[in-house]
């Protein structure tokens, strides 16, 4: 904690809480990071007032830009308490460009916010190197960011992260869920945990258990422990779905994020059909076990709050339905028919077989 300078003392901005080198020194640590990210189409390196990204547009006909924003929320309480911070910077490019890859968009490059208390360059430079990571597996590029420094406002080392993802998508090859039919079916990509959902449910059931994060958790492979399980990355999808895109016909895909099953996937459902969901079609990863036994959670709130092991839903026609599948097993991809899209029931429109 930094030492109220005595009264009538010349001040600089460091008595205040705010260390500028420490900055330049996090800049200096992330630059070999950011520089691995980069993609021809970037004009500028770190440094400048804003990132130049030249949008090739003898690529595409009618390019149509798709941005999206998101921050990793309280699951970054428990990366502080488990000491975890190198994953964490996946997180936050995973909630933002899966969301943009339900138009079918390619993500191009990305920002991202960076706030704490009192700046530690290792530590931030830690987290941003797991950004850079994110960037490399959905192939965009981190053009730039801001670190910010506010004592008073975050407490210590605390910090918080949000970010910005920029994606480009052919007119003709968007997707709006404008071409779904009853029928098709609904196939899921598995999750690889709660991802960066309910962590303020997690957090309270942990509280209330009293388990220790570093015992192995029942049912996980050998040598996974809570903390592991809880902490797992958000998967990214991009490389996957977009290689998909250009050999069959997707007509919508849902990034299961807060609501879980039951809400996400319906938004993407024209008026006057619903889903059906199968729960007996998969079983969800043992964290859910633990999170719905240690907290005495409904099946209804663990399907409205969680993933429940799958990550990102794509509708497909029933006749491209085993193509679809195909391809992604030769993708090492593992793929759930969990259900098919119907008429809307008046009581629902998302209904489960099987509870």
């Amino acid at each position: 904690m930094t030492e109220t300078p005595a009264k009538n003392t010349a001040l600089t901005y460091r008595d205040a809480g705010v260390d500028i080198d420490a900055g330049n020194a996090l800049v200096e640590l992330i630059k070999p990071a950011v520089k691995s990210t980069l993609r021809p189409e970037v004009l500028t390196g770190l440094g400048g007032f804003g990132g130049l990204f030249q949008l090739n547009v003898e690529r595409y006909q009618q390019p149509v830009l798709v941005s999206g924003t998101d921050g990793v929320g309280t699951k970054l309480l428990l990366a502080n308490q488990f000491a975890r911070h190198d994953t964490i910077g996946i997180d936050l490019v995973a909630m933002c460009v899966n969301d943009i890859l339900t138009s079918g968009a390619e993500p191009l490059f990305f920002l991202d916010y960076f706030a704490t208390g009192s700046l530690r360059p290792e530590r931030a430079a830690e987290v941003i190197a797991g950004i850079a990571e994110g960037c490399r597996q959905a192939g965009c590029a981190l053009i730039g960011g801001e670190t910010a420094e506010m004592p008073g406002l975050y407490e210590g080392e605390e910090y918080d992260l949000a970010g910005f993802a920029v994606g480009v998508v052919e007119r003709a090859s968007l997707i709006d869920g404008a071409g779904i039919r009853a029928g098709d079916r609904l196939l899921g990509l598995c999750s690889s945990g709660p991802h960066s959902n309910g962590y303020s449910l997690i957090r309270t059931v942990l509280e209330r258990s009293g388990a220790d994060p570093q015992r192995a958790l029942p049912g996980a492979a050998p040598g996974t422990t809570l903390a592991d399980a809880l902490m797992a990355p958000t998967r990214i999808y991009v490389t996957r779905v977009l290689d998909l895109l250009k050999a069959c016909p997707v007509a919508g895909l849902a990034h299961i994020t807060g609501g879980g099953l039951t809400e996400n996937i319906v938004r993407i459902i024209p008026a006057g059909l619903g889903i059906e969901i199968d729960l007996a079609a998969w079983q969800p990863p043992p964290v859910f076990g633990w999170i719905k036994q240690q907290g005495n959670i409904s099946e209804a709130e663990m399907l409205r709050t969680f993933n429940q092991g799958v990550g990102m839903v794509l509708v497909v026609a029933a006749e491209h339905a085993d193509a679809a599948r195909r391809h992604l097993d030769a993708a090492g991809e593992t793929v759930l028919d969990i259900g098919a899209v119907n008429a809307a029931r008046a009581d629902a429109r998302v209904r489960y077989r099987n509870r």
